[in-house]
């Protein structure tokens, strides 16, 4: 018998009704951003974008509930309008990453974990998105990602459907 932990992909797929041009800019606009990073109850005090290859972006999303929470995202490769591949790392306010379990997360949070967001144009006005956080350990953060996630791309359908 193992003792190895099991790990998983987590893929979230959606379609938006607007072109990927629109859907692009709201990962690499920190206006954009702003707006929609963050589960539901949470704003996005602080986007700090640098958006290209080897650039770190800070990000902060805060809740009376939840606290104030940093993260980074560390480029690996873009592929403009088709793919964004970072790592993606809690961190402090200054941007420096943090070990999960410090913070008052599960031994079983991701450091450096890879995430790739996806852009396809479906017709000529709809975008489907897909992001795929990679090795997760099958349980309670992993259940939890996926519905921030799923809410964090809820408030993005909204950015498409002001303008």
């Amino acid at each position: 018998m193992s003792n190895e932990t099991t790990k998983h992909d987590l893929v979230i797929t959606h379609v938006f009704d607007a072109p990927v041009e629109q859907v692009w800019q709201a990962w690499t606009n920190e206006d954009d951003v702003q707006q929609w990073w963050g589960p539901d109850g949470f704003t996005a005090p602080l986007v700090n974008l640098d958006f290209r290859e080897g650039g770190v972006s800070l990000l902060c999303m805060s809740s009376p509930d939840h606290g104030t929470h940093y993260s980074t995202w560390q480029y690996q490769n873009i592929v403009p309008l088709k793919q964004i591949d970072l790592l993606h790392n809690l961190a402090d306010k200054n941007g420096t990453p943090v070990d999960p379990v410090a913070v008052g997360m599960p031994s079983d949070f991701p450091q450096n974990q890879r995430q790739v967001i996806t852009f396809k144009a479906v017709g000529e006005y709809q975008t489907e998105l897909t992001v795929t956080e990679y090795d997760w350990t099958v349980g309670q953060m992993m259940e939890m990602s996926k519905m921030g996630m799923n809410q964090c791309l809820d408030k993005m359908a909204k950015l498409f459907a002001e303008n």
